[in-house]
């Protein structure tokens, strides 16, 4: 199973459903209420994945954004956020590499995707 992850900065009720519609076959996901833990699914390539919203992500602004499936749109967490920033137009943080639970973060690096470009920068 892969995984994808990223962070959505002030997140606005429907714009994940909006963007991941372009994206997934059979979207079922109600992202109405951004401030409760929303659950999904759809289809990539015939498999079934599940999609997560957890809002209140790193300091309350961020929603986390967590897609799971045999097979998944994006090959990273990197290209995941790109497409969403160029759908949502607000600031998209993802972990720089493929970081797995339980490892040491190494130097806290995030990249970050906003109307400045792409940097990797330190979450705080």
């Amino acid at each position: 199973m892969q995984d994808l992850e990223i962070y959505i900065r002030d997140l606005e009720a429907g714009a994940v459903s909006a963007w991941l519609a372009n994206h997934l076959d059979h979207l079922e996901l109600d992202d109405s209420d951004v401030a409760t833990v929303s659950k999904g699914a759809a289809l990539c390539q015939g498999e079934r994945l599940k999609i997560t919203l957890y809002p209140g992500a790193f300091g309350k602004r961020f929603t986390c954004l967590v897609m799971e499936g045999g097979a998944l749109p994006w090959n990273t967490d990197l290209e995941c956020a790109r497409s969403a920033w160029r759908a949502m137009d607000t600031e998209i943080r993802c972990s720089p590499g493929d970081w797995k639970e339980g490892e040491p973060v190494a130097d806290e690096k995030w990249w970050r995707l906003d109307h400045r470009g792409e940097q990797q920068v330190v979450w705080n």
